[in-house]
Order: structure tokens, then C-alpha cells, then sequence
């Protein structure tokens, strides 16, 4: 292959490229990955509805999204140690975001930190995952820390009170390198397991589950933050989305951690009809989960969400060639949406609704 054309490309690259372990840690979805391949079949079951002879003089990609002005509707989505993947870790994942007006949401598990991506020059436009941790003083020294740094949102992430079953990864025997740390989380106290009674459960007679947060520390963490966008991600139920609405909540990320906990999920595009019903209109909505092509991009804004977010292609793009190589990702895949919104008659945006979408 002397230059990859489209996401599969580099996923195959990055396939050839990376130790067998960390491939599996990277690819591997929930128990039997049924969730995993439902993100991607969701978008294939639908076709567009082509139309032909529309005016697309002045077509754009632009947008406004939590007070700023994109110039498409792409973000990197949030995952941890960039540094299995590529030397440069996430240094490597700001410099293509900066390059492409792209914004990126940094893993609380990130390898580098965020003040460091801050100083860069060109610099990203940033925003925080964080996952609440067992203590609330050190969430929120951790959204401090963020914001002190630059963060322009806050990312609560609240599909993973635990992790899901991941089969394939433990098939590998994948362990995280002495060399990859989570910068951000040093220092914090981790939720601690007590020893579970004879016959217990491992998972809810430890007290694993005892700091698992709750409506009651997002209603907290808003309070505390008032000024500042709070979305949350890992929503797929319409009534969880009114609720964190009820809440003050400024966006919500439909998302099942892109196949990789709770298994026989719904795919997120499956999801996001309801919830845009549940949500309309007051909130933005930004999903992420199986996104492969422009079309695809296409097919979720139709849908309701705004923008969408990109997780393992990201990483097999830094996988393959770092920067530049995510770069031209982000590239490639802005330009399948400009051609499926001019196939489709959408100049901007705007235009892009549910009669996209054929109906048969």
C-alpha cells in the first residue's frame, strides 16, 4: 500500500505495525464484541438519498459548538496512553488536531499532560475528559488542574463505572508498559477493593462499587463548575439525557464506549433518534462509536447529533505515522463528508436533516 485512501487503510497498517497485544487492547470489544460491530453495522443499514441539480454555491463545514467556531464537525475522542501506539503519544495527537482546527478531548488517562499540550504552539483547542474519582476532592483538583491549564470543557465519562469484559484482550495477556503512565492520576487515591467473604462476589461484596458516581456527584460537579461547559458522555437512554438536562448539563456524548463494556448495547446510532426526541433542540448532541467514513458522519448528523468523535481511527492513523499521518485522517475523512453533503444537496450543515436518509 503506498498511501492509505481511507480509514481501513491505516487500520490495516497500524494492524501490521503494532505488537499483537497492544492491537488486541486496542481493537477488542466487550465479551463477545457484538456491540462493537453493531456501531459499524448501524451506519452501513442505512442508505442516503442522493438528490441532484441543488445550489451549493458558498457550501461549508463550519459550525458553532460550545461557544466555539469549528471548521467541521470532527473531534478526537478521548482514550488513554497514546504512547502504546506512537513515541510521540499525545504530543503527536495535538499537533494534527492544531494543524486541522480539530478539538481534542484528552483522556484523564492520558500520558502527557494537559499543561504540556497547552504550551504547544500552534496549541489545540482542548477539552478534559474526567472520570469521577472515589474521592471528590480529587475530581475536583482534577477539573481545576484541567481548566487551570486551558481546558475549554469539561467531559464527564459515565458509562464505566467498571470495566467491561474484554475477551480478546485478555487473550493477548496485554499489561500496560512499566514506561506508560496515567500523568494525570498520579498522586489521586484509587478506589480500594476489600477482601471479599467466602462465596462473595468479587465485584459487589469488595466495595468497588461503593464510589461508582451517581446523579447526585454530576449535580455536584455542576454546581462546583458553573461557569464552565459540562457535557457528559456514555449517554444512551432518552431518559438518562433528560435527566442530566434537569441537571444543567450543557451537551451529552451518545456514546457505549465504543463497544468496549456493557455488551449488547445498542449501537450509538440506534440510539441517537430517541435521545434527539428526549433532548430537542436544548442541548447539543455529540456521538461517537463506528465512525469509518464521511458518510458516516453524514448519517449521524441527519440523525440529530452535531459533530461526531473519532476514537481507534485516530489511533491506527498515529500508529501508522504520527502526526502528519492523523492529520491527513482528519483530512480524509472532512473530505467524504463534503462530497457525500454535495451528493446529497447539502451546503452547509443546516441542511442536513432526516430526509438524508432514504426511506424504502
Amino acid at each position: 500500500m503506498t498511501q492509505p485512501l481511507c480509514v481501513q487503510d491505516y487500520a490495516e497498517l497500524a494492524r501490521a505495525r503494532l505488537d499483537p497485544a497492544v492491537w488486541a487492547w486496542l481493537e477488542s470489544g466487550g465479551a463477545d464484541e457484538i456491540t462493537a460491530r453493531r456501531n459499524h453495522a448501524a451506519f452501513e443499514a442505512l442508505s442516503l438519498r442522493g438528490r441532484v441539480l441543488r445550489p451549493l454555491e458558498g457550501a461549508h463545514t463550519r459550525l458553532a459548538l460550545g461557544g466555539q467556531t469549528l471548521a467541521h464537525p470532527l473531534l478526537i475522542a478521548p482514550s488513554a496512553w497514546h504512547g502504546l501506539v506512537h513515541p510521540e503519544g499525545e504530543r503527536a495527537t495535538a499537533l494534527a488536531a492544531a494543524a486541522t482546527g480539530t478539538p481534542l478531548v484528552l483522556s484523564a488517562q492520558s500520558g502527557t499532560a494537559i499543561e504540556d499540550l497547552a504550551a504547544m504552539s500552534p496549541a489545540p483547542v482542548l477539552w478534559f475528559q474526567l472520570y469521577a474519582q472515589a474521592r471528590r476532592e480529587d475530581t475536583l483538583a482534577l477539573a481545576g488542574r484541567a481548566l487551570r491549564a486551558g481546558a475549554r470543557a469539561l467531559v464527564l465519562t459515565v458509562d464505566a463505572p467498571v470495566n467491561g469484559v474484554r475477551n480478546a484482550e485478555q487473550r493477548s495477556g496485554f499489561r500496560v508498559p512499566p514506561h506508560i503512565r496515567s500523568v494525570h492520576l498520579e498522586g489521586l487515591s484509587p478506589a480500594t477493593a476489600r477482601p471479599a467473604p467466602p462465596g462473595g462476589s468479587p465485584l459487589f461484596d469488595s466495595g468497588l462499587l461503593d464510589a461508582a458516581p451517581t446523579w447526585a456527584d454530576v449535580a455536584w460537579l455542576r454546581a462546583q463548575f458553573a461557569g464552565t461547559p459540562l457535557w457528559l458522555k456514555g449517554i444512551l437512554d432518552p431518559d438518562d439525557a433528560r435527566q442530566a438536562i434537569a441537571l444543567g448539563i450543557d451537551g451529552i456524548i451518545v456514546s457505549n464506549h465504543g463497544g468496549r463494556c456493557l455488551d449488547t448495547l445498542p449501537a450509538t446510532l440506534e440510539a441517537l433518534p430517541a435521545i434527539a426526541r428526549a433532548v430537542e433542540g436544548r442541548v447539543p448532541l455529540l456521538l461517537d462509536g463506528g465512525i469509518r467514513r464521511g458518510t458516516d458522519i453524514l448519517k449521524a448528523l441527519a440523525l440529530g447529533a452535531q459533530a461526531v468523535l473519532i476514537g481507534r481511527p485516530a489511533l491506527y492513523a498515529l500508529a501508522t505515522g504520527g502526526a502528519p499521518a492523523l492529520a491527513h485522517l482528519i483530512q480524509i475523512l472532512r473530505g467524504e463528508l463534503e462530497v457525500a453533503m454535495a451528493l446529497t444537496g447539502c451546503k452547509t450543515l443546516e441542511d442536513i436533516g432526516p430526509d438524508v436518509i432514504w426511506e424504502a
